[in-house]
């Protein structure tokens, strides 16, 4: 293998081929005069087996979801491009993998700076230069610059606290200043402090003061909180909103965007009174039955408008269950929220990061199964070939065109050369064709073998781990010593990538903050 130092990041090799033409080569003609109107709907933290469609032996029955799979088309090996929320969120506005932005690791708190700088494209300012109207309404996660009282700038955004911010002020570098002609939502998490609406800029609450911590499973930060803020009422306030929009923009004369980023089923865990009891598997399983229930409020308010069948919708999640949600018990009693997934939210493992995934479109998509590996990311891509967009070598650099697959399920051509996954403490695994390769001796995240924690068990273990996802798709036999060819051919494989920053056909790309990279130390060096 080439000797590749951390100090080959800095020097950009030249073109590999444009960007902007392998994608076109991709375009298929438009099936209807009309462009559709697209609706992204990302829940939080909800796993794969969580969702009926997906996992037959389900105890959450997903009437809404599993009706739009029925009509559309289940992506059956569909990955977020991180095992956490910010990273996750970060793929699917950029079409860029998260590990290339100055986020190395971990995610985003309420006060942090924002990842997006205003210079870099977004799938909501593509789509609004394409003729669309666009909209954000729910959780952002992605940061964004708080407007401070006098003398209380801080050079670390993460060590604001309320009593820095003037919440009168608009903020700055978010949302709006991303391509999104509205938004209405909040910063960070639902746990998340402040607590505060935002509506385009401007924070919506007239009077701040303070919550304690919620309690488990309804838990959230103490922090400050605003006086239109209600925990409880998040998720139909969001949802409420997000039907008036379509109401209000169906049939007008320019198509729509409306990305819809839930904060559930994630903490705090909060069913309404009339979901409780209603799954037999606690709160969190009633919450995610609230989530399916958004779907269909979505789906029936573009019925009620008769703009349906020409509006894409997309369901999917950012990452896997979480421990939060009380993963034991509900195996316990049968329901298995990550499916035969190993792992959870925050791994390596599938299980941090296979989500389900499903397109309707009745006027453009073929109905079916789709078994080909796809990543969030290619939605930008993909939304851009639809719209006859030729991609810059600087826009959506890990981004592929999956419009083939939408318009035939079964399309024979390999689309995805190959799809990185990243952990929430920044650790690497390639997959390629039948073939994953993790660049760590542990999950990378929360599960066993946990990293600083079964630090014993860890130290016994080969460096790197291979599985053959098709005929081990629980990762449970670590085959790295016997297919060194694999080994050598994936890792030179992930060294092209972070090395040319960009994974599809196109002139070379900076990374961001390539000095403060830790994680890669090990990948960028022969053993």
């Amino acid at each position: 293998m080439k000797n590749i130092t951390c100090l080959g990041l800095l020097s950009v090799p030249f073109c590999l081929g444009q960007h902007a033409n392998a994608q076109a080569a991709l375009q298929p003609e438009m099936s209807s005069p009309q462009k559709p109107n697209i609706i992204f709907i990302l829940a939080d933290d909800m796993g794969y087996g969580d969702v009926s469609a997906f996992n037959k032996d389900s105890h959450i029955h997903t009437q809404h979801i599993d009706r739009m799979a029925a009509n559309g088309i289940m992506f059956t090996d569909a990955h977020s491009c991180s095992a956490v929320s910010t990273p996750t969120r970060y793929g699917i506005l950029t079409g860029r993998y998260n590990w290339r932005s100055s986020l190395k690791s971990g995610v985003l708190y309420g006060y942090s700076r924002p990842i997006i700088p205003t210079t870099r494209s977004t799938i909501a300012s593509m789509l609004k230069a394409n003729g669309y109207v666009t909209a954000c309404i729910g959780k952002w996660h992605l940061g964004w610059n708080w407007g401070t009282n006098p003398g209380h700038e801080k050079p670390n955004a993460d060590a604001l606290t309320d009593e820095d911010v003037d919440y009168s002020k608009p903020i700055a570098n978010g949302p709006a200043d991303l391509g999104f002609d509205y938004f209405y939502g909040f910063c960070g998490s639902l746990d998340m402090a402040p607590y505060v609406y935002i509506e385009n800029r401007q924070p919506t609450t007239t009077q701040v003061t303070s919550v304690p911590a919620g309690k488990k499973p309804g838990f959230w930060r103490a922090g400050a909180i605003g006086n239109d803020f209600n925990h409880q009422d998040c998720l139909p306030n969001l949802t409420n909103r997000a039907v008036d929009y379509i109401n209000r923009h169906a049939n007008a004369e320019h198509p729509f965007f409306l990305y819809l980023p839930l904060p559930a089923p994630h903490t705090p865990i909060l069913p309404a009174e009339s979901f409780k009891g209603k799954t037999g598997l606690g709160d969190y399983g009633d919450f995610a039955l609230m989530v399916d229930d958004v779907v269909g409020q979505v789906r029936e308010a573009l019925q009620r408008n008769g703009i349906d069948s020409n509006t894409i919708v997309v369901f999917t999640t950012d990452n896997g269950c979480s421990p939060a949600a009380g993963i034991p018990d509900m195996t316990a009693k049968g329901h298995h929220a990550n499916y035969i997934w190993r792992g959870m939210k925050a791994d390596l493992f599938d299980g941090g990061h296979r989500v389900p995934t499903i397109l309707e479109w009745a006027d453009g998509a073929t109905k079916g199964i789709c078994e080909q590996t796809i990543c969030l990311n290619d939605f930008y891509a993909s939304f851009a070939a639809l719209n006859n967009y030729p991609l810059k070598d600087n826009e959506a650099e890990d981004s592929y065109n999956i419009l083939p697959l939408i318009r035939n399920p079964h399309y024979a051509e390999t689309i995805r050369e190959a799809t990185v996954h990243h952990s929430i403490r920044g650790e690497f695994a390639i997959r390629k064709g039948d073939w994953k390769l993790l660049c760590s001796p542990s999950s990378g995240g929360w599960s066993y073998p946990k990293p600083g924690v079964d630090k014993e068990a860890i130290a016994k273990l080969p460096p790197l781990q291979l599985y053959n996802m098709k005929e081990d798709p629980t990762e449970s036999r670590n085959v790295y010593s016997e297919h060194p060819e694999i080994v050598n051919e994936l890792k030179d494989l992930l060294q092209k990538y972070i090395r040319e920053g960009r994974s599809t056909p196109g002139r070379s790309q900076p990374n961001d903050a390539v000095n403060k990279w830790e994680q890669i130390k090990g990948i960028m060096q022969d053993d």
